[in-house]
């Protein structure tokens, strides 16, 4: 079974990973099957200097899995290699309801924005199609139509989970 998929758009300081932390909590609450994909910048590391998983990869191991009772963690060394599509990362993942989705901006699946004025930057809905909810507690500024979408409040987890499970699609 492929999973659905909805994403989390939003400026850095705005409060997408409290929000899509809350959100996983309640789906997993009433027994979703929830999975993750954070796209981050190209020199991110999981790994710790000098543990042994991260002195492998460094002296050349394409893929190191570490694993104990309570999970496991795969590493996996690009070396020049194109990194992976979205529908690539989702293929890597066990059995789940939902993939949410934080990064992959330019891809065309639903997202939920997340805006705070505070981080003093623009909002991105009036620049991109896919984006079909919005999260804030802020009026909008004033040059800014009200969107014709759903728009919750920050604190609204139950409603926003409802919504991701009702708006996600396939890939």
């Amino acid at each position: 079974m492929t999973p659905k998929v909805f994403g989390f758009a939003g400026w850095s300081g705005s409060g997408k990973t409290t929000l899509i932390e809350r959100v996983i909590s309640h789906l997993a609450g009433s027994g979703v099957r929830v999975s993750l994909i954070k796209h981050a910048h190209h020199d991110f590391d999981v790994d710790q200097p000098g543990k042994d998983s991260y002195r492998h990869r460094a002296a050349g191991a394409s893929e190191v899995l570490v694993s104990s009772a309570n999970r496991w963690a795969l590493m996996h060394e690009l070396r020049g290699e194109p990194e992976l599509t979205l529908r690539q990362a989702i293929a890597l993942f066990g059995a789940c309801d939902v993939v949410l989705v934080e990064g992959y901006k330019r891809e065309s699946i639903p997202k939920l924005e997340v805006w705070r004025a505070e981080v003093g930057k623009a909002l991105l809905f009036p620049g991109d199609a896919n984006i079909v909810a919005l999260a804030s507690n802020d009026l909008l500024p004033s040059d800014v139509r009200e969107p014709s979408f759903a728009r919750f409040g920050l604190a609204d987890v139950a409603e926003i989970a409802e919504f991701v499970m009702h708006h996600s699609c396939a890939v």
